[in-house]
């Protein structure tokens, strides 16, 4: 059974956004990407509360911005996916977690080390650049 419902479309969608977030740290960090994309769409907590649909995910507004860099600026984003991409998101939707993104629900690319919180959530680990966290203990439970 897959960790969220998805379609096809959505499988099309998610491969574009690890692409554009995380094509220069190959397929491990593209799928750390994904899994990040995909406990959004389980959880209900904090600022994932009435997402549960990847385009929900990837299309979300926080603070007057897209979540996601890339829908924003990225023109990698806009095109078209590849089928090594969509066979990692494939992967990411049915089964694929493993830390420091295992239980993330954020992750960002910093200009120098990885600060030890990030939005006062506590860092998990690092993968090449990008620097993941997950929600403080007991405050989103469901992404356990």
């Amino acid at each position: 059974m897959p960790r969220v419902k998805y379609r096809d479309s959505d499988i099309d969608l998610m491969a574009r956004m690890m692409r554009a977030e995380a094509e220069g740290e190959g397929k491990q960090g593209m799928l750390y990407v994904g899994n990040v994309i995909v406990n959004r769409a389980i959880v209900d907590c904090l600022d994932f509360k009435n997402v549960r649909t990847i385009p929900q995910v990837v299309y979300q507004v926080q603070g007057g911005n897209y979540s996601f860099e890339a829908v924003q600026k990225g023109n990698v984003f806009y095109n078209r996916a590849r089928s090594a991409e969509k066979r990692l998101a494939k992967q990411a939707l049915d089964y694929w977690r493993e830390q420091p993104g295992k239980y993330a629900l954020w992750y960002f690319n910093p200009s120098g080390e990885c600060p030890p919180t990030w939005y006062n959530q506590p860092l998990t680990g690092q993968y090449k650049q990008h620097c993941f966290y997950e929600p403080i203990g007991g405050t989103c439970d469901s992404v356990y």
